[in-house]
């Protein structure tokens, strides 16, 4: 009885001893994690409120401006890039936020919402002039609602794409569906593998964190339970790099954003809401609630899209940004 548990026990860390140099093995190439642009002179860049951003404007300079935000937090606006698409009639910025994609990494107390829309005032500031419109994609649409209250005579339209949650009640639903896809196996083991992974990964401080995140983020995304993409696809939305300390500075306390994003709520102006038609978490159920908060609001479902419209149809979200954009204002709004 004996030999054979000392038999089992044996066989048990052969198996694992087995398992773990697999482990090494499947995750000997450490991934590639780009630097920052306090690394690499070469990036496009722009001036936020007291941080260096990875960015650069499109279209002429006297044109109306537009600025789009990226969603995340964490993320970067490389799968926003089709949206050059108005830069025929419009000036276009495109920007990484603070301690995201491929901007400066800055420390946690300096990721608060406030510092967000701060350096959005010193972009509009310094590129704008005249009527400013804003793009937000998923957080970057909850940031765009936040700014509309905290400057709501700067802006003359917004388009809000999938926004995932506007009020207290949103974030309580989202939380719980993302919760659960983040906490299922598949994700689980893609945080494993990425961990490993990243045991050898050179360059700043946080490019081994931001790896394993990214990992993470994709995975979730990608999940076949999560609505993100099309049935039967993959999500590929492309992104340079993820800031994970920015992510985790919202999710550790949304409540100031939450309060900021309630006064975006009564802006009077003209708000274009886009839906993805394939999703039916944050798509066009959600949105239409989402427009009903708004004095002046209407929706649009982007059909064969899923979270990501601009990156899964870009000539058909180009399309109807371009009508929002030419159009008259409502009854009751102005453009500014």
């Amino acid at each position: 009885m004996l030999h054979r548990m000392f038999a089992l026990i044996a066989t048990l860390l052969c198996l694992f001893a087995l398992a773990f140099a697999w482990l090494l093995w499947a995750t000997r190439v450490p991934p590639q994690v780009p630097v920052t642009v306090t690394g690499d002179a070469v990036l496009s860049r722009l001036h936020g409120e007291g941080v260096l951003l990875h960015g650069r404007v499109t279209g002429a300079e006297d044109a109306p401006l537009v600025v789009v935000l990226h969603g995340g937090p964490g993320g970067d606006h490389r799968s926003l890039l089709a949206l050059e698409g108005l830069s025929d009639t419009r000036r276009v910025l495109f920007y990484d936020q603070r301690g995201a994609g491929l901007s400066e990494r800055v420390a946690e107390d300096r990721l608060r919402v406030a510092d967000h829309l701060a350096d959005l005032d010193t972009l509009i500031a310094a590129h704008g002039g005249g009527s400013v419109v804003l793009i937000g994609h998923s957080w970057g649409a909850m940031l765009a609602t936040a700014y509309l209250g905290h400057r709501p005579d700067a802006i003359s339209r917004a388009v809000l794409i999938e926004p995932g949650f506007l009020d207290a009640e949103g974030l309580a639903a989202f939380e719980t569906r993302r919760a659960a896809l983040s906490r299922s196996p598949r994700v689980i083991w893609a945080g494993l593998l990425a961990g490993f992974r990243a045991r050898a990964v050179t360059g700043d401080a946080e490019a081994a964190r931001d790896s394993i995140v990214q990992t993470v983020v994709h995975a979730f995304a990608n999940h076949p339970a999560n609505p993100y993409h099309c049935p039967g696809q993959a999500y590929d939305a492309p992104a340079w790099r993820f800031g994970s300390h920015a992510s985790d500075s919202f999710w550790r306390d949304p409540t100031p954003a939450l309060d900021a994003m309630t006064l975006g709520l009564s802006y009077a102006g003209p708000v274009l809401i886009l839906a993805g038609g394939c999703n039916d978490w944050t798509g066009a159920p959600l949105q239409a609630r989402h427009a009903a908060m708004f004095p002046d609001a209407r929706m649009e479902v982007i059909e064969s899209a899923g979270h990501d419209t601009v990156w899964d149809q870009p000539e058909a979200t180009l399309a109807v940004i371009k009508s929002f954009l030419a159009a008259p204002p409502g009854p009751g709004a102005g453009d500014r």
